[in-house]
């Protein structure tokens, strides 16, 4: 079942934190951007209110929240309603599928990352945003989680983790960057994006699907 009530209720407060944590969000979005192909046909999953996919030229999404889209809809994203587990996507239709900060609101990652693979064309590149569990910021979340109306019902990953599930749905090549380097609070000023992974707490992981020539 789809983890839809916060986002629901809470959509003007989910737009607030991009507002009042801006350095922190244009990080993250410039650490995409330094990691992200060219593309021709793209979809994020998890699209809610379109404040990455509309950045970064993405004109697809899919969304379980029907407010959240509307607000995507507004920044010029079609938005297909689904699930990440059952996307209602053809086979190889996308050559990038982007998924930000959505891998912890998932109710089966395996299901989800198999279905990434499929929608994907051979050659296919995705790109999977998140917040390391094991980083400062990870910890913090997993601390106050109970308190906050959105966390309280996510699962958080270490990077380990998500490339094992990665490597299991039948992912190779994969590549990382990573920011946030300090609390939000003590963020002044956009960070920088480096190579890898283990002192940023925003990771992003870059994983192909084969094209037909690889071995």
């Amino acid at each position: 079942m789809a983890r839809t009530g916060p986002f629901e209720k809470y959509y003007k407060k989910y737009e607030y934190w991009f507002i009042n944590n801006s350095y922190v969000y244009e990080s993250e979005i410039d650490a995409i951007k330094d990691i992200l192909p060219d593309f021709n046909d793209a979809v994020e999953i998890g699209v809610g209110s379109g404040r990455f996919a509309a950045p970064l030229g993405i004109k697809r999404g899919l969304e379980p929240s029907g407010k959240m889209a509307r607000i995507a809809q507004k920044r010029g994203i079609s938005v297909t309603e689904g699930i990440a587990e059952d996307m209602p996507f053809d086979d190889g239709g996308f050559d990038l599928v982007l998924m930000v900060t959505t891998l912890c609101f998932l109710d089966d990652v395996d299901k989800a990352f198999s279905e990434v693979y499929r929608i994907l064309k051979p050659g296919g590149c995705f790109i999977n945003g998140f917040v390391d569990r094991d980083s400062r910021l990870g910890r913090t979340y997993q601390k106050i989680k109970d308190k906050n109306v959105f966390y309280r019902l996510a699962d958080f990953y270490s990077v380990e983790e998500v490339k094992t599930i990665l490597k299991k749905a039948g992912f190779k090549d994969f590549s990382y960057r990573q920011t946030i380097f300090k609390d939000l609070d003590d963020i002044k000023e956009v960070e920088e994006s480096i190579k890898g992974y283990g002192s940023g707490s925003f990771v992003v992981i870059s994983a192909r699907k084969p094209d037909s020539n690889s071995k």
